[in-house]
C-alpha cells in the first residue's frame, strides 16, 4: 500500500474511534468464532476414529462407544450454535459501525464541498460530486465494515486451523499450508492492476452521472435546440466506456476465483494421496484423514471469502483515494485569524454594521488564466450612492458582485468596504 494511501486511511481512523467499543467487541469475538470453526472437523474425525476403534482423545478413551458418540455429537452441536450466534452478533456490530461511518463521512464531505469556492464547482460537474458522496462513500464503508473485519476474521481462522493441523499431523499440515503460497502471491500481483482498473470504473461512473445530470437539468435547452439525438449518442459512448471499464475488472476477479478452486482441489487430492498412503501403512487413522480433508476445505473457505472481498477491498481503496482527493481540495475562501486582522476589521465584525462605502482598487480577475474578465478595475461607490453596472453579456457585471461577496478571490488588487479589506472581515459579516 502506498504511503499516501496509508495517510488517507489514518485520516479516516477518527471516524471509527467513536465506535471503539463495538469494534473492540467485534475483534474479541474473532477468536471464539475461529475456535468454534476449527473444532468441528476435529470432532467429526474423532467420531469416525471411535467407530473404527482407532485412538481417540485421552478424555474420550474411558467412555463407552455410545457415550463417546453422544458426547461428540453434543459438542459438535454446541460448536455450531456458538459459531452461528457469535457470527450473528459480530455481523450486527460490523453493519452498525459501517452505517455510522457512512453517515459521518458523507456529512463531512458535504460540509467540505459547501466550503469549497465556486471556482472548484465551476470545473467539477455535479454528477461527479454526487458519485463521491454516494457510491464512493458506500464502498469505503464496506471496507471499514465487513471488508476489514472480514479480512481479520479470515486471517484468524487461517491461523487457528493451521495451528490445529500442524499439531495433529505436521506433514499434512505443512503440505496444506504450502498450497496457500501461490494463491497469496498471485493476489498480491493482481492487486495493483485491479486497483488501476477499478479507479477507471469510478471515473467513468462519475462521468456517466455527470452527463445524466447535465442533460436532465438542461432538458429545456436540449429540446429547444433539438439536441436529443446528438446527446443520446454521446451518452451512449459514455455508457460504453463505463461498460468496458467494468469488463476490465472482471478478469481479475475471475482469475482469483478460478485459481483458488484449482489449488483447493489440488490440495485435497494431495491430502487424499498422501493421507491414504499413511492410512494403509498404519501411520495414521481414517478419522485423522477425514479431519484433514475437512480442514483442507475449511482452509480454503477464508481464501474464497478473501477473493470475494478482494474486489470489495480494492474498490474501497479506490474510494479512499477519490474521497481523499476531495477532502484534500483546499478551501480558497478563508477567514483571516483574528490576530491578523486590523483593529477596524475586528470592531466591524463585532458591530455587524456598515456605512456602505465600496472601493475596487486595481482589481484583476479571470475565471481561466487565458481569459481575463476584469483588468485593473478601480472605482468608488460612496455610502448611499446608487450605481448601475452596464455592459454586454460576459463583460463582468456579475463578476463584480461575486468578488464583492468573496465568492471568488481576485488575482490582483484589493476590495475595500468602509476602508477595510474584505479579506479581513468575517464572511458572515461581509455577506
Amino acid at each position: 500500500m502506498a504511503a499516501r494511501d496509508r495517510q488517507r486511511l489514518l485520516r479516516l481512523l477518527p471516524y471509527l474511534g467513536r465506535d471503539r467499543k463495538r469494534l473492540l467487541l467485534t475483534l474479541v469475538l474473532l477468536i471464539p468464532v475461529a475456535g468454534a470453526a476449527a473444532v468441528q472437523p476435529l470432532l467429526v474425525g474423532q467420531a469416525i476414529s471411535a467407530l473404527r476403534q482407532e485412538p481417540v482423545l485421552a478424555w474420550l478413551e474411558p467412555l463407552p462407544l455410545a457415550q463417546q458418540l453422544r458426547t461428540l455429537v453434543l459438542l459438535l452441536l454446541v460448536a455450531v450454535l456458538v459459531r452461528l450466534g457469535l457470527q450473528g452478533l459480530q455481523s450486527f456490530n460490523v453493519q452498525a459501525v459501517g452505517q455510522r461511518l457512512t453517515a459521518r463521512i458523507r456529512n463531512d464531505l458535504f460540509a467540505h464541498a459547501l466550503d469549497l469556492s465556486l471556482r472548484f464547482h465551476d470545473r467539477t460537474p455535479v454528477g461527479k460530486l454526487l458519485t463521491r458522496l454516494t457510491s464512493d462513500v458506500d464502498a469505503l464503508a464496506e471496507v471499514f465494515g465487513s471488508g476489514a473485519v472480514g479480512l481479520l476474521a479470515d486471517l484468524v481462522t487461517l491461523l487457528v486451523i493451521a495451528a490445529t493441523m500442524i499439531t495433529i499431523e505436521p506433514r499434512l499440515g505443512v503440505l496444506l499450508l504450502a498450497s496457500q503460497v501461490p494463491v497469496t502471491l498471485t493476489m498480491l500481483w493482481l492487486q495493483r492492476r485491479y486497483r488501476k482498473a477499478n479507479y477507471r470504473v469510478r471515473e467513468e461512473l462519475s462521468q456517466l452521472n455527470a452527463d445524466l445530470q447535465e442533460n436532465l437539468q438542461g432538458l429545456e435547452v436540449v429540446q429547444m435546440f433539438r439536441r436529443e439525438a446528438y446527446n443520446s449518442a454521446r451518452f451512449g459512448k459514455t455508457t460504453e466506456a463505463y461498460r468496458q471499464a467494468v469488463n476490465g475488472t472482471i478478469f481479475y476477479d475471475s482469475a482469483i476465483s478460478a485459481l483458488i478452486e484449482w489449488v483447493s482441489l489440488g490440495a485435497i487430492a494431495l491430502v487424499l494421496a498422501l493421507g491414504g498412503w499413511m492410512v494403509t501403512a498404519g501411520a495414521m487413522g481414517l478419522g485423522t484423514l477425514t479431519t484433514f480433508i475437512l480442514y483442507s476445505q475449511r482452509l480454503f473457505d477464508p481464501l474464497r471469502q478473501l477473493a470475494e472481498r478482494f474486489t470489495q477491498i480494492q474498490g474501497g481503496l479506490t474510494a479512499v483515494e477519490r474521497i481523499g482527493e476531495l477532502m484534500e481540495e483546499p478551501i480558497e475562501i478563508q477567514e483571516l485569524p483574528q490576530e491578523q486582522r486590523s483593529a477596524a476589521a475586528v470592531l466591524s465584525g463585532r458591530e455587524r454594521s456598515s456605512a456602505g462605502e465600496v472601493v475596487f482598487d486595481n482589481v484583476s480577475f479571470a475565471y481561466r488564466a487565458d481569459d481575463p474578465i476584469l483588468t485593473n478595475l478601480s472605482f468608488r461607490i460612496a455610502p448611499g450612492e446608487h450605481v448601475a453596472l452596464v455592459g454586454p453579456t460576459g463583460s463582468g457585471k456579475s463578476t463584480v458582485i461575486r468578488l464583492l461577496c468573496r465568492l471568488y478571490e481576485p488575482q490582483q488588487g484589493r476590495i475595500l468596504l468602509d476602508g477595510i479589506d474584505i479579506r479581513e472581515l468575517p464572511i458572515p459579516t461581509l455577506r
